[in-house]
């Protein structure tokens, strides 16, 4: 499956924003975004001004790029949150947190996204006591999220344990720091969503 496989920082600067696509480098000095923040390319100062759809396809560029999503996959969950009940633009927000690569990133026993996407695809995490290996599974509420047993003496597990716990965790999620376990206390709300996202700007995208 084709991945982007080249500077994230890059990334950030094309969108305008931070994304916290690097982990801690993000909230350090070194962060390239604090030291150039105009979009890559020769032309990258000149921002021209978008048109309604530029506003609207930026916006879901971004959302797809902070989640680490294809075109595909990123489709697929707008579709199904238009099936679902309530408003489409909340909804889609929700099945994005509730991935497990993304609930693993928010607990805070990974740096970033992508480290989340690996560790749970190297079968490093467990849910209720089973590994999952799919970063793509949704957590529901009640759900127990680990490093597994056989892990957690890893270097980079350890690293992750002296963190743990640094980064604020969502309401809708609790963590037991000593034994690297979470639990997914309720469904997300809109408002447990702090990113600086209009999903609105996704919904009218998608509607034209």
């Amino acid at each position: 499956m084709a991945r982007y496989t080249g500077a994230v920082c890059r990334i950030c600067r094309r969108e305008g924003e931070k994304l916290f696509l690097k982990g801690d480098r993000c909230y350090s000095d070194k962060c390239s975004f604090e030291r150039r923040s105009y979009a890559p390319g020769e032309r990258g100062q000149f921002r021209r001004k978008l048109s309604e759809y530029g506003i609207q396809l930026r916006e879901k560029q971004k959302v797809k790029r902070m989640y680490g999503l294809l075109e595909r996959q990123f489709r697929r969950y707008f579709e199904r949150a238009e099936r679902s009940k309530g408003v489409t633009g909340e909804v889609l927000l929700q099945l994005l947190e509730r991935r497990l690569d993304n609930v693993v990133y928010r607990l805070g026993l990974a740096s970033s996204r992508r480290e989340a996407r690996q560790i749970v695809r190297h079968g490093h995490i467990q849910v209720n006591g089973r590994k999952v290996d799919i970063p793509s599974y949704l957590v529901r509420e009640g759900d127990e999220i680990a490093v597994r047993e056989s892990s957690r003496g890893l270097a980079r597990f350890k690293e992750l344990a002296e963190s743990v716990g640094s980064r604020p965790i969502p309401a809708w999620l609790s963590l037991d720091e000593e034994s690297m376990k979470g639990t997914v206390l309720r469904v997300p709300a809109r408002e447990d969503i702090e990113a600086p996202i209009k999903e609105h700007l996704i919904v009218e995208l998608y509607s034209r």
